[in-house]
């Protein structure tokens, strides 16, 4: 056995037991979100030094202030947006990561934005947005991208917490529903605005 196929096997090993300990027993049973979390390999979307840290329950530094949100954040956000081939679907995140690596197959197309320039206006008619991290605030510019009844699934920041949640758009308003607290990475872009306290 090369060294090559060695570092495969050893990785399809890492990626099965990250779904039989943290996905499976968390709740995450979708056939197609294990596929696709079975087939990437993550630790493609470290830095280097990360590498065997790839597969931990956790949130992994990326650099720059950003974040690998953990296996399970990952696949709940998956099966929460509930992709399908139809869907013109928006990342806010990195077009090139792990996220967009295991969303780009489930969707008729994909596009991305960094997250420091969702609140611009842009391209609409999307049906899916999927946010890469949590937010306090879901910018006007970013949910006038989606068309009605389109679908968006997130990170909320809610008194401190961060939360699993989805919401669709309706009469032009997008509400999100919090589904479950989860260790989510937040995305500052989105913070609220500061209020004055006296």
């Amino acid at each position: 056995m090369t060294v090559t196929e060695e570092r495969q096997d050893t990785s399809l090993a890492a990626r099965r037991a990250m779904i039989d300990s943290q996905l499976r027993p968390s709740g995450v049973s979708e056939p197609w979100v294990l596929e696709a979390m079975l087939s990437t390999p993550r630790e493609d979307y470290v830095p280097a030094e990360m590498r065997s840290a790839a597969y931990i329950d956790r949130a992994i530094p990326l650099g720059n202030g950003r974040m690998l949100a953990a296996p399970l954040v990952q696949g709940r956000l998956l099966g929460e947006a509930r992709p399908t081939r139809d869907d013109k679907a928006l990342l806010v995140g990195d077009g090139s990561g792990y996220l967009a690596a295991l969303l780009r197959p489930l969707v008729g197309s994909l596009e991305a934005v960094e997250p420091s320039q969702a609140n611009a206006p842009g391209e609409g008619g999307y049906s899916l947005i999927v946010i890469d991290g949590a937010v306090e605030v879901l910018p006007e510019a970013l949910t006038d991208r989606l068309r009605e009844d389109g679908r968006i699934a997130t990170g909320q920041v809610l008194r401190g917490v961060t939360r699993l949640a989805v919401g669709r758009k309706a009469a032009g308003t997008v509400a999100l529903l919090p589904l479950a607290e989860m260790g989510i990475p937040v995305l500052p872009e989105f913070a609220a605005p500061k209020r004055w306290s006296f």
